[in-house]
């Protein structure tokens, strides 16, 4: 069975690996649910943890199988699949462009999930830090804009005012 090599040890280390993911993922999804974004707490958590057992996947997985091992691989699929992920979260209307920033960070937990899926661990978290300061304090006051917000199929006369990231 894969798998059966690895100890004990490096099984804790793995899961743990996984559980952090979650957490750093959690923490962007925590600064996106607050400000009632479309891909909030879970989705984050669940990106990161994601791409964290992807990238364990590739790493462990396959050792002693008789393949060729290229880890990169299924970095390079992690990257696409949540780009295709976070495109769905971007919607345009005649006149504004929304969900980017929340695509931008789901791309961003990913990353993170990858790096502590390799061990990167003080690397993991100085991003997250980064990117929630990015999130909560990154947009200068001076640049919000009130618009109209709501599903593209809502008339200008129902939707409700907020401000657009």
């Amino acid at each position: 069975m894969v798998g059966d090599g690895l100890t004990p040890a490096l099984d804790l280390e793995l899961m743990l690996r996984v559980l952090l993911a979650f957490i750093l993922g959690g923490v962007i999804g925590y600064e996106r649910e607050t400000t009632q974004r479309p891909a909030g707490l879970r989705t984050h958590m669940l990106v990161a943890a994601g791409a964290a057992a992807f990238t364990i996947v590739s790493i462990y997985a396959f050792i002693s199988q008789g393949t060729v091992r290229d880890p990169a691989r299924v970095a390079a699929q992690i990257v696409t699949g949540v780009g295709f992920l976070g495109a769905g979260t971007i919607w345009r209307t005649s006149n504004a462009v929304r969900g980017l920033t929340t695509a931008a960070s789901i791309w961003l937990v990913a990353a993170v999930g990858m790096l502590v899926g390799t061990g990167l661990y003080v690397l993991a978290i100085f991003t997250t830090a980064c990117g929630f300061a990015t999130l909560r304090w990154g947009r200068h006051p001076s640049r919000r804009r009130r618009v109209k917000a709501g599903e593209p199929s809502i008339t200008a006369d129902e939707e409700e005012e907020q401000i657009v990231d």
